[in-house]
């Protein structure tokens, strides 16, 4: 009880030091008149997770700390030419699924920007992508522990209409490093980066294009990195020999962007030079990406296809990190990102190494009043995920091993092994005025020994279904239940530990005055007969939140874009509140 009260308290300090608007966000009424805003106005936002937990043997969970907890103040100070800004985080105990790196505290971004007419220029901490982000994306994901800005400068040039021209560089984030050489928190690469992106919008140039609402830009990056010299050494019967290692690597990106009426193209292309690193076995194969997509939208249809084909992509600001750290690129993500909790067991995590990957999507709504929409109408949506591996042969040894070597030889069309599938069906359907419903089936093919590292081959089937309740004007109910079954076998479960067989799932969730939100879920798996539980309270009010919650959590994987994160098990109180002013 002292634990939880002292999280209570540290939350109530929170809310009364950080819950306030900007004085320049507010006008002051005199009379009739306002008197207009000042041209310099501070935002921001505060953030803070915090987790009691508590030992449970049964699911692993353990309590070494007192509490966890995960911190951020982001303020930012706008105004017509400058824009300023500074985030302080505290992550002293980060929540479960943090690596240890990730421990510390500090100003962890700080940024200066001025612009005037056809520049801007930006000193500080940077987040950019170029084109879908296969070749350079810096961009922060709090609940992935992904953080990559890039510390240093940039420069935005738009000199004519439909031209915009950038160039970045400086060091890479990496982890706090709280230490007494690192006073501050800032943890950055040794190693620099820099990039250079140019796009032309070719329809601003042509008064037929615009008329006729063609749209089409051209794209161009590239970007190098820098790594300090590095002393890999082989050893073999004839006394050993060390890599050479390149100490800059250049990496080239070209795409188009065309749509028109309803459709829309994109085709990209990304070549970079060789890398070899830890995560590839020290390959000298240059590495390359392919990403084209089309689609076509109307009011209550559309379709999207998409083919992507990665090999040898991975990109790192430093060539021993792994995990999150140190990516300059981030491949585009085709395992879908599911929300209900079944179908979002086994998700797919990118395998920038080497892949093909296909998507599809399909939505169509029928019409109110006809025989397959009702009343109200009736939208199906179709998704279908289908990944496979390069087939590659393996390149001869040199001197006893193929460190050093391209490692491997692949055809460009040819395909290997089956990675991931994901097929599923989505019905969504308004029944009454005050009652409406989701039904979705989903089957999936999971290669576990690719994907995490270790398993069989696995196949589920899922169902889920979704009610939504409108009782009253001021009271909303939904209730969820899924259903998975799986073909884990009894080895595999003992072998690996982890429990991916059949399960159910049930939750029910109340929302009242469009403020209070009550649920409770229960997530039960039969093989190893145990009851995940989460019972959740939440407030809103403008823009504050505030949630308290008692559960125990599944050791699982939290994806999102393709990029995951092992979360082990948990039990115990957690208190989140969040607050935009």
């Amino acid at each position: 009880m002292k634990r939880i009260f002292s999280v209570i308290t540290i939350l109530a300090l929170s809310v009364s030091l950080f819950a306030t608007e900007s004085v320049d966000s507010v006008a002051v009424k005199q009379g009739k008149k306002e008197k207009k805003e000042s041209s310099v106005q501070l935002h921001g936002s505060f953030q803070t997770d915090i987790l009691v937990p508590e030992e449970d043997k049964a699911i692993g969970a353990t309590a070494d700390d007192p509490f966890l907890s995960n911190t951020y103040l982001n303020l930012n100070l706008t105004s017509t030419y400058v824009n300023a800004g500074a985030r302080l985080e505290l992550m002293h105990k980060p929540l479960p699924g943090f690596e240890q790196g990730f421990a510390g505290g500090g100003i962890k971004g700080l940024y200066v920007s001025g612009g005037y007419k056809y520049f801007n220029v930006t000193i500080g901490d940077i987040y950019d992508q170029f084109g879908s982000g296969m070749l350079f994306r810096a961009y922060e994901e709090r609940t992935l522990g992904v953080d990559n800005a890039i510390r240093g400068a940039r420069v935005i040039l738009t000199p004519y209409k439909g031209i915009t021209f950038k160039a970045l560089g400086g060091m890479q984030r990496q982890y706090f490093n709280f230490n007494k050489d690192n006073a501050y928190g800032f943890d950055f690469s040794k190693n620099g980066m820099m990039g250079f992106n140019l796009d032309l919008d070719i329809d601003q140039w042509s008064q037929f294009m615009m008329d006729n609402d063609y749209h089409l830009r051209l794209g161009g990056s590239f970007v190098s990195k820098y790594n300090e010299d590095e002393e890999i050494v082989i050893m073999d019967n004839t006394g050993g020999y060390r890599l050479v290692l390149p100490k800059f690597v250049g990496a080239g990106e070209v795409r188009a962007d065309f749509s028109h009426a309803g459709w829309r193209a994109m085709l990209e292309y990304a070549y970079k030079a060789n890398d070899p690193t830890a995560e590839n076995d020290y390959s000298y194969r240059p590495g390359q990406a392919l990403f084209a997509s089309l689609g076509y939208s109307q009011k209550g249809m559309s379709i999207l296809a998409q083919v992507k084909r990665s090999e040898n992509m991975v990109f790192r600001s430093d060539r021993g990190l792994g995990a999150t750290a140190g990516n300059l690129n981030n491949m585009p993500a085709f395992g879908y990102t599911h929300t209900y909790a079944c179908a979002s067991n086994l998700p797919y995590a990118t395998q920038a190494n080497g892949e093909w990957a296909y998507q599809l999507e399909l939505a169509y709504k029928f019409k109110p009043k006809t025989a397959m929409g009702g009343k109200y109408g009736t939208t199906f949506k179709l998704r279908g995920t289908y990944i496979l591996g390069l087939d590659k042969d393996t390149v001869a040894k040199v001197r006893g091993t193929l460190w050093g070597t391209d490692v491997y030889t692949t055809k460009f069309f040819s395909t290997g092994d089956e990675y991931y599938l994901d097929a599923h069906l989505e019905f969504n359907k308004r029944i009454t005025k005050n009652f409406s419903m989701i039904a979705l089936y989903m089957y999936q093919r999971y290669n576990q020994e690719v994907i995490r590292g270790h398993g069989e081959f696995l196949q589920a089937h899922t169902i889920v279904t979704d009610f939504q309740i409108k009782c009253s004007k001021n009271v909303n109910l939904r209730i969820e239940g899924q259903y998975q079954y799986t073909t884990q076998s009894k080895e595999d479960y003992e072998i690996g530990g982890h429990d991916y067989g059949n399960n159910v799932f049930g939750l029910v969730e109340l929302s009242l005055f469009k403020d209070f939100m009550i649920s409770a879920s229960d997530n039960y798996y039969f093989r190893s007969d145990i009851n995940y539980y989460n019972i959740t309270f939440a407030y809103s009010h403008g823009s504050h939140r505030i949630q308290l919650a008692y559960l125990r959590a599944k050791e699982g994987y939290n994806c999102n874009g393709g990029v995951c994160r092992q979360i082990p098990a948990q039990k115990g109180l957690t208190v989140g509140y969040f607050v935009q002013f």
